[in-house]
C-alpha cells in the first residue's frame, strides 16, 4: 500500500502545506488524492515585548524548520525515501496584523500580531474616511497608528506585508498575498476589472489621510507597499535556492516547485471546512474564535462589529473575529489536573479535557447564576481595549462543576453570538456551520454549545482533522492541478466527496438557555470595564 504514496514522494507529486498559528506551526504533506502522508508540527508561543504581542522572527524559522524536517523524517520512515521535491507548496498564517520590511527585507520593527488592539485613533479616522469597518488588527490600522505616533522606522519602509506573506517573500522572492488575506490589510473590491483587487477609491482616500500625518520628507505609497493580490489557482511564484535551504536547512528539498498565493488561516480553515461557497460558514476555535459567513451579496449597513473580508476565491465574506477564544479553557483545564495529579491520581490533557466538558451537558441550561468573562486580552466587539479574565456568580448560587464549565464553554462563544447577532440583522442566510478547531475534539459537547449559541446546525468532521495546514496544501494542489472550475467545485468534486459528517441541531432548551445566559453577559460588561480599570 505504501508503494503509490511513495511513488508520489519520488515523483515530485506530493504537495506541501505551511501553517503558522498561534501556538503551534504545522507542516502537512499530500498526496495526489489530498490524503495526508505525513505530518510536523512545532510549538511556539507570542511574547508581550513593549506593550505589543509579537513572535520573535528567528522563532518563525526555527519553527517553520522543525515542522518541515518532522514531515521529512516521517516520510524516510514511512516510505523509506528523502523528500526531495515538491509539486507544489503553500504558505498561510495568522492573519492581518504588521509586518514592515526595509528594501533589504529585513524587518524594522518585530512582527505586530493581530492580538493587538492599540490602534484606536487609526481605526476611528480610517473606518470614517473609507466608509468601512477597518479593525484594530488590519495592516492598514497598524501603519497608519504608525503614522500617527510619528515612528521612526516609517521612512525606511519599503514593503508591507502580513505573515504569511513575509514567509512566501522569502521562500519566492515574491511580494504577493492571497486575495483573503490581502482583504485584512485593506479593504478589496471582489469584483473590481482584471479580478479582486484592493478597493481604488479607498486606497486614495487612505492615502490622503497618511499624506496629511507624514512628516516632510517622508513618503508612502500605499499601493506599492502593499503585496500584490492573487486568487486561488494562481501561480504565486516558485521555491528558489535560497527558499528551499530556508525549510531545509540540509539542502535535501530541491527548489523549482510551484508555490500558490499564500494564505491567512481564516481561509485556509474555508478551504478545510468546504466552506466557500454563498450561504455556508465555518467558526475557527483557538486563541481567538472567529466566524466566516460567505455571503450571496454585499451588506446595506457598515457595522464595527463585522469584518468584510472575502474566501481565497474572492468571494464576500462576513467576518465575526473575536480575540479571545479557548485559552482561558486551557488555564481552567491546567488548575484542575494540578488538582489531580496533587490527589495522586495525574491524567493526561485529553483526559482531563474530556472529563471537564462531558461534565458541561449535565450543567443548568442558562448556566445558573453564575458568569464568565474569557477577555485575556482586549475584545473589540464588546469594546475592551484591554482585557481581564473573570469569574463571578450570584450568592446562593450552587457552584458545581457541571455548571461552572458550560459557563466557561458558554463564554467562550458568548462574543462570537453577540456579533453574530449583528449580521442576523442583516438577513444574511446560513444554511449551517462546520466547526474546527481543538475545543471540538471531545465529541459532541462544544458542538452542542455551539450549536444553542447561534440557533444553527454545527456539523464537525475528518475533513478539518489536519487544519489549516492540510487546507494550505488542498490550495497548493489546486493551482497545481491547473483545474479549470471553481474552488468551491474543487473542494466539492475532488477534496470532500464523501467526508465523514456529523451534525448537531440546536437543542430548545440549550437555545432558550445560552439566550437567558447572554443576557446577564451583556448586562454584566460593565464588571469587566471595572476590572480593566482597576487593575
Amino acid at each position: 500500500m505504501a508503494s503509490e504514496p511513495r511513488e508520489a514522494i519520488t515523483q515530485g507529486r506530493a504537495v506541501l502545506g505551511v501553517e503558522l498559528g498561534s501556538t503551534r506551526i504545522k507542516a502537512v504533506l499530500v498526496g495526489p488524492d489530498h490524503e495526508v502522508l505525513a505530518a510536523g508540527n512545532s510549538s511556539w508561543e507570542n511574547q508581550l515585548v513593549d506593550g505589543r504581542w509579537t513572535y520573535a522572527v528567528d522563532d518563525v524559522w526555527a519553527g517553520v524548520q522543525a515542522s518541515v524536517r518532522a514531515v521529512a523524517d516521517a516520510v524516510r520512515e514511512a516510505y523509506d525515501v528523502p523528500l526531495e521535491r515538491l509539486g507544489g507548496l503553500g504558505v498561510s498564517a495568522m492573519m492581518h496584523g504588521y509586518v514592515a520590511l526595509d528594501a533589504d527585507d529585513e524587518l524594522l520593527v518585530p512582527f505586530r500580531t493581530w492580538r493587538n488592539t492599540s490602534t484606536g485613533d487609526a481605526v476611528e479616522a480610517l473606518s470614517a474616511a473609507l466608509d468601512f469597518n477597518v479593525p484594530h488588527r488590519w495592516s492598514i490600522a497598524h501603519l497608519y497608528q504608525a503614522v500617527l505616533d510619528g515612528e521612526e522606522h516609517l521612512g525606511r519602509l519599503a514593503a508591507l506585508t502580513t505573515l504569511s506573506g513575509y514567509v512566501h517573500r522569502r521562500l519566492t522572492g515574491e511580494h504577493v498575498l492571497g486575495v483573503g488575506d490581502a482583504s485584512g490589510m485593506f479593504p478589496v473590491d471582489p469584483g473590481a476589472d482584471g479580478g479582486p483587487g484592493y478597493d481604488a477609491d479607498r486606497l486614495a482616500s487612505a492615502q490622503r489621510l497618511v499624506d496629511e500625518a507624514l512628516p516632510d520628507g517622508v513618503a508612502l505609497p500605499l499601493a506599492q507597499l502593499l503585496p500584490r493580490v492573487a486568487v486561488a489557482g494562481e501561480r504565486a511564484g516558485e521555491l528558489t535556492a535560497d527558499g528551499a535551504r530556508l525549510l531545509d536547512p540540509s539542502g535535501t528539498l530541491q527548489p523549482g516547485a510551484l508555490v500558490c498565493p499564500p494564505e491567512g488561516d481564516a481561509g485556509t480553515g474555508m478551504v478545510a471546512t468546504g466552506s466557500v461557497a454563498p450561504r455556508t460558514g465555518n467558526v475557527s476555535a483557538g486563541t481567538s474564535i472567529f466566524a466566516m459567513v460567505v455571503l450571496e451579496g454585499p451588506l446595506a449597513t457598515v457595522h464595527p462589529e463585522l469584518d468584510m473580508v472575502t474566501t481565497p476565491a474572492g468571494d464576500p465574506v462576513a467576518m465575526v473575529h473575536c480575540n479571545n477564544g479557548a485559552s482561558e479553557l486551557d488555564a481552567w483545564a491546567g488548575l484542575f489536573a494540578e488538582f489531580a495529579a496533587a490527589l495522586g491520581a495525574p491524567s493526561d490533557a485529553s483526559t482531563v479535557f474530556e472529563t471537564l466538558f462531558r461534565a458541561s451537558l449535565d450543567g443548568a441550561a442558562d448556566a445558573g447564576g453564575m458568569l464568565a468573562f474569557n477577555y485575556l486580552s482586549g475584545e473589540p466587539i464588546t469594546g475592551l481595549e484591554e482585557g481581564r479574565p473573570l469569574f463571578l456568580r450570584v450568592p446562593g448560587t450552587p457552584l458545581d462543576l457541571a455548571t461552572f464549565m458550560r459557563t466557561q464553554l458558554y463564554s467562550a462563544f458568548a462574543t462570537l453570538r453577540v456579533g453574530m447577532d449583528v449580521l442576523d440583522g442583516e438577513g444574511a442566510r446560513l444554511d449551517g456551520m462546520f466547526a474546527h478547531g481543538g475545543v471540538f475534539a471531545t465529541k459532541g459537547v462544544a458542538q452542542r454549545h455551539l450549536a444553542a449559541a447561534l440557533g444553527t446546525p454545527v456539523s464537525v468532521g475528518d475533513v478539518a482533522a489536519e487544519g489549516g495546514a492540510w487546507g494550505m496544501a488542498v490550495l497548493a494542489a489546486f493551482a497545481a492541478s491547473g483545474a479549470d472550475g471553481s474552488l468551491a467545485d474543487y473542494l466539492a468534486e475532488q477534496v470532500l466527496a464523501g467526508a465523514s459528517i456529523e451534525t448537531v441541531q440546536p437543542d430548545a432548551d440549550d437555545v432558550a438557555g445560552f439566550d437567558a445566559f447572554l443576557r446577564r453577559y451583556v448586562a454584566a460588561l460593565p464588571v469587566q470595564h471595572a476590572a480593566v480599570a482597576a487593575t
